[in-house]
């Protein structure tokens, strides 16, 4: 097989993932989350039910789409940035990237519709607790790192709250501005592991 072809494949897959996101969105918010089902979806979206399930492991996975995109860029924040910038600034730049991106025009629907549904609501949750466990890895094997893998960890559920926190906040920048600082001044607090 070819790069060309793999390529072509690639974006074939990717154009009917994302076509059979946005059909399930527009479905659940005229509709109603709970009055639509994947096979709803297939159908109005033209593929097989058994496509939908081959690129959604659930149907609250149709509802969050982006959740494989938002681990990475956590986990690159850390992984990927310069090697002198600390890493509570570079997740704090990205967390508000991110609170920008879901709190754009149009996101309010989405929200209400995820506060409404007990599913949503779990999955959202199960979601920022796989995302601040990817993180906290990320985290974790930094090189040189002097602090234990629990700071490790309270800083992604930090990061992840702080997220959260922010995107129901009247001014999520502000939100974060206030937020950030209280994390900094928690992590810069953790001593090194004590060795016995």
């Amino acid at each position: 097989m070819t790069v060309q072809q793999s390529g072509r494949r690639e974006r074939k897959k990717a154009a009917t993932r994302q076509k059979i996101a946005d059909t399930a969105l527009r479905l659940f918010l005229e509709r109603g989350y709970d009055a639509v089902g994947i096979r709803d979806v297939a159908a109005e979206a033209d593929v097989a039910v058994t496509t939908v399930f081959s690129h959604f492991a659930s149907k609250e996975a149709l509802v969050f789409e982006q959740d494989e995109d938002f681990e990475q860029r956590l986990t690159r924040a850390v992984t990927d940035r310069a090697p002198d910038e600390p890493i509570v600034p570079a997740l704090r730049r990205e967390i508000l990237a991110l609170v920008r991106h879901c709190t754009a025009d149009g996101a309010a629907p989405v929200w209400r519709m995820i506060d409404a549904s007990d599913a949503l609501r779990r999955y959202d949750e199960s979601m920022r607790l796989r995302h601040a466990d990817a993180l906290a890895r990320a985290i974790a094997a930094e090189p040189g790192l002097t602090r234990s893998e629990t700071a490790a960890r309270t800083l992604a559920r930090f990061a992840i709250d702080a997220y959260s926190l922010a995107r129901e906040a009247p001014d999520p920048e502000a939100a974060l501005d206030e937020i950030f600082p209280m994390i900094e001044a928690a992590w810069e607090a953790v001593r090194p592991p004590r060795h016995t």
